[in-house]
C-alpha cells in the first residue's frame, strides 16, 4: 500500500493478506479514477487530518462497549502510530525496519521508541544475573600508610 503522509512524505506497506482483500473490496465500492483517495471524505477528496480524527473517535466510541476503558484515554492518530510503533519494536522487529515504515529518514528518530519502553528493559534485565563476586577489602601497603603518615 501506498501512503501520503505528514510532509507529504511517501511509504510503502505491506499489508496481511486478509487485510489486502478488505482493501480491495473497498476500492471496488470507489469511483475507478487514479487518484481516488482510499478514505474520501463525503465530497470524495482525501480526508483532513481532523477527518481522521473524527472517524477514530467514532470507532472509539463504538469500542468502548466491549473496552470500557478506552473511555478514560485520549486515543489520537498519534496514539496508535505510536502503539503500532511500540508493538513491532516489543515483537522483535529492528529499529531500522521500523523507521522506515513510520517514514523516518534517520533510525535516531526512532530510537526515542527503545527509551520508552520500560516492559522491555525490565525483561532484559529480569535475564541478568547480579554478579556473585565480592570487591576485596583494600589494604595499603606499607609505604603508601607511610606518606599517609607523613602528611
Amino acid at each position: 500500500m501506498h501512503l501520503h503522509g505528514k510532509g507529504r512524505k511517501e511509504r510503502v506497506l505491506p499489508l496481511w493478506k486478509h487485510t489486502s482483500a478488505a482493501v480491495r473490496a473497498w476500492m471496488r465500492t470507489l469511483p475507478t479514477e487514479p487518484t481516488q483517495a482510499l478514505l474520501p471524505n463525503r465530497f470524495g477528496q482525501a480526508m483532513s487530518r481532523s477527518g481522521v480524527e473524527e472517524r477514530l473517535q467514532r470507532a472509539v466510541s463504538a469500542a468502548t462497549s466491549g473496552c470500557p476503558s478506552l473511555r478514560d484515554r485520549n486515543v489520537s492518530p498519534h496514539v496508535v502510530r505510536h502503539s503500532t510503533a511500540m508493538a513491532l519494536l516489543q515483537s522483535g522487529v529492528d529499529l531500522a525496519v521500523i523507521a522506515l515504515w513510520l517514514g523516518h529518514k534517520d533510525v535516531s528518530t526512532t530510537h526515542q521508541y527503545l527509551e520508552a519502553d520500560l516492559a522491555m528493559k525490565e525483561r532484559a534485565l529480569a535475564t541478568l544475573q547480579p554478579p556473585e563476586t565480592k570487591a576485596p577489602r583494600y589494604s595499603p601497603k606499607a609505604d603508601v600508610l607511610a606518606f599517609l603518615d607523613s602528611l
